[in-house]
């Protein structure tokens, strides 16, 4: 790489026009942002272009978003980012012309890169002088705290740290010669996760002249350096977090290390799910600058996606915003601020805007929390749709025309004209505030600003019931898309509300209400009450209003039954659901298969509907198309082509899952509108399920394998339906599948599906992103074989050279924690069950609706990354019981490959293939692999152990 080939000119003429070519009608900035998306490579040659193309190709702040871009690992900074980035290539000082002396050019000026150079090189010292209107106490009671400030407004308060150890040691240098080798977390805008031993983070903050600089920002410094957490303590005040009752792996991330230099910070954001947060500061200096619930900082942008609801932010750096926007603004517009000095802890309430400077180098720790006056915001935050979460971050701004008709507010036409925005109605809702014709047309800058409070106080309410009021009405929790910004997933969220429920019974009106805006729970209670009433089922207590379980459909306990109302994918996916889980139960009743004692029997199924505003029910055993399901578009055109006695069983449920992956691209996704619900009774069993034991011995956890390898093997040898429609040019099975004739027809369905999901394998890895390494997500295509039945499956050449196949299986395709059942291992009372040092033994596997027909290593998948968690010798006792053939390809060529004869190849592309996220789970659990240069690696460190599973068929 050279850096440039032209020489230094004495001339002052412009040389922008004349070196930039086309470009030059391109503002600086787009330029600069352009050049982030190419390879360093790229950028070396383009600098060899022209004196102005070879200025912007060697801008540091350039240079170092590549280098984030790349590093992989601890990064260790080597003098400017641009050698940094050069040493990640493998471009030393061996290489001539690497490290030339840097050429310099007249005649070229750009007002950006002086900005950007300004904010490089300026000084904080004088920075700190503020109104400080942000209130101070010292010794704050709990009740005074919860009266006055709680959830309410911010407050600076001293005192709290005094008894730390951390007070005196938490400094640069003490930290430094503890923890000098242990990497920290960095906070930068990279997808890449990024850390840096401290030592060499130490020496980057001594010199760096970074407009934006790097910050230590760790939310697992508490393990890789689990001494800091002896040395402070949850101040009194904030010690109710009723995240606590997770456990450690569900619990979103809590607590955070700070440390930055001079000019670092955090830009402005609302803390995750509306959570509240307090930042105690241990030395350095802070400046803060924060914003009331709904009044967006000027210079700042709000996204809330119209799918999901996922938010993101476009806001300018700190300092960025210190300088450049704070003093457009008027007095009445300014931020609340203070200037927080060591020793100092700082609460910032729910909702609330804020952004912090450091004015010099700091030391600080921060936790955020939920307690009973924030809980109901959290619930809000975490519902389904997009509009309220506009709204709880921007105010009414958030709201296109017809949304603000829906409610009365006063207002004057000028404000109502600053509310109406036309690019509301796109895909992708963009709450923009500040526009730059906004602050062109305005004088002064800060006129907009000031339209936008008057909205803020006329209008927006901070009030939960206010805020609720702008939920999707025709929500549900079940079937809507989760936001993938939310601090915890779906699972977790329906755990917490049910683990609060039964832990804290005297807080269950609030739970309650946070629960009907999280989960819609009282429309469901609704439902559960006519199933009762139509069953003479014994009334609901009030112990029992709350879904169950961590599953994707509403269950609940009552007394000796247990009800599930089928609602998740909505009412085509309920009907096959249910419908498959009756034609199972109906073939396991006809079998002598020791799997009749280990499912849970069937007390009564039907299907619920709303008519004419009345709820109606209509027993159904699966057999029949129901009346009021007949008139609905369930593909029952192409259900009465599978012509079997149960007309949404196995092989209809295959037919249809088959289209619908056909059509993933086209949006078919819309919410639940025709109020038609499945359900089914089963017998309720004694004990807890899996997800709600909080520890398992090791004895009783391989007791646990050994049960789930004997149950798998029933199931597996249970037969399943014949097929009943002709294959020959079924849009089922593709061409290349078709031609496979001297194969069973359930190995073509099975691999014609595993086809069409190859085709946009690369798009959705893509779209899941982190923490599946950007590098692998490149190579997919190239690890997934072209010929599944060949490279990966089920043929195996007979004795005649004859190509054979064993039959598929039923797969569960659901064991996971929530669907395994445990019961105390003695016959003791009911208050034995929550003994501590209780031993358990598993009675039951639950949920069949899920069930497909398939390759029995698909079965694997979830047993071994949810339930087990990655353990090996789990996995090996669950293969002990087993004890049936995982079938191997046996391919006769002349060279073969030696990765298709391994069973573990097969079940990382089923993993790679599967229709959910089990690469998430996968990198999740091994965190080394994320730096994992080839899928070969993922898969001999996930799956080599069934490398040695030796039964052959």
């Amino acid at each position: 790489m050279q850096d440039a080939c032209e020489t230094t000119t004495s001339g002052h003429r412009d040389r922008r026009s004349e070196t930039l070519g086309g470009l030059h009608v391109l503002p600086d900035e787009t330029i600069c942002f352009i050049l982030e998306y190419l390879s360093p490579r790229d950028i070396a040659r383009l600098a060899c272009a022209s004196s102005v193309m070879y200025i912007l190709c060697n801008e540091e702040p350039l240079w170092l978003s590549l280098c984030l871009k790349r590093a992989k690992g601890p990064l260790q900074c080597k003098g400017s980012w641009k050698n940094t980035t050069l040493y990640l290539e493998g471009v030393t000082q061996e290489h001539d012309g690497a490290y030339r002396k840097p050429l310099h050019f007249n005649g070229f000026n750009s007002l950006y890169l002086y900005k950007r150079f300004y904010r490089c090189h300026t000084s904080l010292d004088g920075f700190s002088f503020d109104d400080g209107n942000v209130e101070r106490k010292r010794d704050l009671s709990l009740d005074e705290f919860s009266k006055e400030y709680d959830a309410k407004k911010p407050v600076l308060i001293a005192g709290l740290a005094e008894s730390w150890p951390a007070r005196s040691t938490w400094t640069v240098d003490q930290l430094t010669q503890k923890y000098g080798e242990t990497a920290f977390r960095i906070s930068q805008r990279s997808p890449n996760k990024i850390s840096m031993k401290f030592k060499d983070y130490v020496s980057y903050m001594n010199i760096q002249r970074d407009e934006d600089p790097l910050y230590v920002f760790d939310d697992k410094f508490g393990e890789v350096a689990t001494d800091l957490l002896k040395d402070y303590s949850v101040p009194h005040l904030f010690r109710e977090d009723w995240f606590d009752i997770l456990d450690h792996e569900s619990r979103p991330s809590y607590r955070w290390l700070i440390v930055g230099p001079e000019r670092s910070g955090a830009s402005w954001h609302v803390d995750p799910a509306l959570t509240s947060a307090w930042n105690t500061l241990l030395c350095g200096r802070k400046r803060w600058a924060l914003y009331p619930p709904g009044r967006v900082p000027l210079g700042v942008t709000v996204h809330v996606n119209e799918d999901d609801g996922d938010v993101n932010i476009d806001t300018p750096s700190s300092l960025q915003w210190w300088l450049d926007y704070y003093p457009l603004l008027a007095d009445e517009d300014k931020p609340i601020e203070c200037t927080q000095l060591p020793g100092e802890t700082i609460y910032v309430p729910s909702g609330w805007w804020h952004c912090v400077l450091n004015i010099e180098t700091t030391v600080a720790v921060t936790q955020n929390f939920v307690n009973e006056n924030n809980f109901e915001f959290v619930c809000l935050d975490m519902a389904p749709g997009y509009r309220h979460k506009g709204v709880c971050r921007a105010g009414l701004l958030a709201l296109d025309e017809s949304s603000l008709e829906e409610i009365e507010i006063e207002a004057s036409d000028e404000v109502k004209d600053t509310l109406s925005y036309a690019d509301l109605t796109r895909k992708e809702k963009r709450i923009r505030i500040n526009r730059g014709e906004e602050m062109e047309n305005h004088e002064g800058g800060a006129n907009g600003v000031s339209k936008r409070y008057h909205v803020w106080k006329n209008g927006f309410s901070y009030d939960i019931d206010f805020l609720a009021s702008f939920l999707d009405k025709d929500r549900d929790h079940y079937n809507f898309p989760w936001c993938m910004g939310n601090s915890i997933g779906q699972r977790e969220m329906r755990e917490w509300l049910f683990k609060l429920w039964v832990l804290k019974p005297e807080m269950r009106k609030l739970i309650w209400k946070g629960a009907c805006v999280a989960l819609n729970s009282e429309k469901w209670l609704h439902c559960l009450e006519e199933i009762c009433n139509f069953h003479a089922l014994p009334s609901i207590t009030d112990e029992e209003k709350l879904p169950v379980g961590t599953g994707s459909n509403p269950v609940y306990l009552l007394s000796d039954h247990v009800v599930k109302l089928y609602v998740e994918g909505g009412l085509e996916q309920s009907m096959y659901g249910l419908g498959t889980e009756l034609e199972f139960y109906d073939v396991l009743g006809q079998a002598d298969s020791p799997l009749k004692t280990h499912v849970p029997d069937v007390l009564a199924s039907g299907i619920l509907f709303l008519e004419n505003g009345s709820y109606r029910i209509v027993p159904w055993d699966g057999k029949r198309i129901p009346d009021v399901i007949a008139g609905c578009n369930l593909g029952l055109d192409a259900v009465s082509v599978v012509n079997g006695e149960f007309p949404f069983g196995i092989w209809s449920k295959t037919l249809i899952e088959r289209r619908n992956l056909e059509n993933s691209n086209q949006d078919t996704f819309s919410s639940s509108g025709t109020h038609i619900w499945p359900y089914i009774i089963t017998k309720r069993c004694k004990g807890k399920i899996f997800a709600q034991l909080d520890e398992l011995s090791w004895e009783d956890a391989m007791n646990l394998a050994s049960f789930l390898g004997e149950q798998v093997r029933n199931l597996h040898l249970l037969p399943y339906p014949p097929i009943k429609f002709p294959l020959d040019g079924n849009d089922l099975i593709t061409m290349d599948v078709q031609e496979r004739s001297n194969i069973p027809a359930e190995w073509r369905i099975f691999v014609g599906s595993l086809c069409q999901k190859k085709k946009d394998v690369f798009t959705r890895l893509e779209k899941w992103g982190s923490p599946i390494p950007r590098q692998l997500i490149d190579k997919v295509n190239e690890y997934i074989p072209d010929e599944f039945f060949t490279d990966l499956l089920c043929v195996y050449k007979d004795k005649d050279c004859v190509d054979k196949a064993k039959p598929c299986t039923w797969i569960h395709s659901d064991i996971m924690d929530d669907n395994i059942h445990m019961e105390p291992s003695l016959d003791d009372d009911d208050d034995s069950i929550n003994c501590q040092n209780k031993t358990w033994r598993p009675s039951h596997i639950l949920d069949f609706s899920n069930l497909s027909i398939g390759d029995p290593i698909y079965e694997l998948i979830p047993i071994y990354l949810d339930v087990f968690r990655g353990d090996g010798d789990l996995l090996k006792k669950l293969l002990e019981s087993y004890k049936l053939p995982l079938v191997r390809s046996r391919v006769s060529r002349e060279s073969p490959r030696d990765k298709e004869l391994k069973l573990s190849y097969r079940a990382m592309c089923y993993c790679i293939l599967h229709e959910e996220n089990v690469l998430g789970a996968i990198f999740g659990i091994w965190d080394e692999l994320r730096s994992a240069e080839s899928w070969e690696d993922v898969e001999f460190t996930v799956w080599g152990l069934l490398n040695s599973y030796s039964l052959l068929p």
